[in-house]
């Protein structure tokens, strides 16, 4: 399972939310623009806290907003069948960068928001950070505006690291690697480390290794670099730090679920894991280690400390619309300073470096974990996959270096094989 999965709540049926339909504004395709605008969003708590808020934007605007609202397969079944139909009637879309943003930037679905968003002034487009912007970004165009970040950061047991003599948690992935043997070793039956391993899922947090190592699933040309001394010394330390320290018996399938319940069980020391997940860790509820549970930034590799700042979501224009000035003032305000605030405050962070300034805004969040992730968003890199069209076929590429690793295969000749593989996937997509 994705990470980004992991706040899919309630149905997966589409549930259509008509809020204050004037009698004439019921979404029509007129050249001149409907005072209707629609907006298709995912099941997400995003979601239901921009829906309680509509009402508002609506009284200030004149304009009805008329919300679809889906989970993410069904979502992803109807934009591709009615964006590849050239379908009018989809005005804001939110969508996944990571994921199906190339492919609709390519096919050029996503409408060109440079000038709307760098000419407005209130909205300050500067504000958002550079890693979330690069993803939302295509061609040197704006095509996306991202609203919901995530950063990688390593959760670890304080009460265990005060156990055995040390005083801060790991600054360095060597330092990792050396307080993962020792609380292991002082603590029979608790791993060192855990986190993902299945081949797929791994490649999300796996990216924050690689690039802090020095390396990126691609080179400066573009071509593959997943062999490169880099890519292989990162795929090692990680395939070895599961295999020497991981939970007994470690499995090669573990999603972001089934390695969180292990470190909230209470059978792990280190687990390195997306920021978004924190309140797994300390929910006491969910977890049995709550009241113990500490966060750091991502330790600095030879390269430096360089993990993930990602937009999971965002929110783009259909280009088929013929509303797009009234879409781009939803967005203006959706993804505004204050819309980004009151979202931050409920739980969902934030791509906006002044909300991150505003000690409103991280009020919420554990105070560990709010100076982590401010680390993350300086030092962060703006994607945690290939950036590609096919991006689950290339995920199964770049995944299996991670699962050899595991198992003890030689990592650097399964990179060497990987890269092949992946450097042919990228030649294919290219034609």
């Amino acid at each position: 399972m994705d990470v980004r999965r992991r706040s899919v709540i309630g149905t997966s049926l589409a549930m259509v939310v008509a809020l204050g339909l004037s009698a004439c504004g019921g979404g029509g395709d007129d050249a001149g623009g409907s005072n209707t605008v629609r907006v298709t969003l995912v099941n997400h708590v995003w979601t239901e806290n921009i829906k309680k808020a509509l009402p508002e934007f609506e009284k200030q605007s004149g304009l009805k907003v008329e919300v679809t609202q889906l989970g993410e397969d069904q979502l992803s079944d109807q934009y591709n069948v009615k964006l590849n139909a050239g379908s009018t009637d989809l005005d804001v879309m939110m969508y996944r960068p990571l994921q199906e943003g190339k492919l609709f930037a390519k096919n050029k679905y996503l409408a060109d928001l440079t000038e709307k968003s760098k000419s407005d002034s209130a909205f300050e487009i500067a504000d958002f950070q550079s890693g979330p912007v690069q993803a939302t970004t295509y061609e040197d165009k704006v095509v996306g505006v991202p609203i919901i970040t995530e950063q990688e950061v390593l959760y670890y047991r304080k009460d265990l690291l005060e156990k055995s003599g040390f005083t801060a948690p790991p600054k360095s992935l060597d330092e990792l690697k050396a307080q993962a043997a020792k609380v292991e070793a002082d603590n029979p039956g608790v791993a060192g480390f855990v986190s993902r391993t299945g081949k797929a899922a791994a490649v999300t947090q796996f990216s924050s290794f690689l690039y802090s190592f020095g390396g990126d699933f691609v080179d400066a040309n573009g071509k593959a670099s997943i062999n490169s001394e880099q890519a292989k010394q990162a795929y090692a330390y990680y395939g070895g730090l599961l295999r020497e320290h991981g939970p007994e018996n470690i499995s090669t399938d573990m999603s972001w679920s089934e390695a969180m319940a292990i470190f909230t069980q209470g059978k792990a020391a280190f687990y390195t894991e997306a920021n978004s997940l924190y309140k797994n860790a300390t929910d006491p509820a969910k977890s049995k280690v709550s009241e113990t549970v500490g966060f750091a930034a991502f330790p600095a590799g030879p390269a430096g400390s360089k993990p993930y700042n990602i937009p999971s979501w965002a929110l783009g224009v259909n280009e088929a619309s013929k509303n797009q000035d009234n879409a781009w003032k939803f967005i203006q305000w959706a993804a505004g300073k204050e819309q980004a605030l009151a979202q931050q405050k409920a739980g969902v962070p934030s791509a906006r470096t002044s909300v991150w300034e505003n000690p409103e805004g991280a009020a919420t969040y554990p105070k560990d974990l709010a100076e982590a992730t401010t680390v993350s968003t300086a030092n962060g890199v703006g994607h945690d996959r290939p950036l590609v069209e096919k991006v689950a076929q290339a995920r199964e590429i770049v995944g299996q270096p991670i699962v050899d690793a595991i198992t003890g295969k030689d990592a650097a000749a399964s990179a060497d094989a990987a890269n092949e593989a992946f450097q042919k996937f990228l030649d294919d997509e290219a034609k």
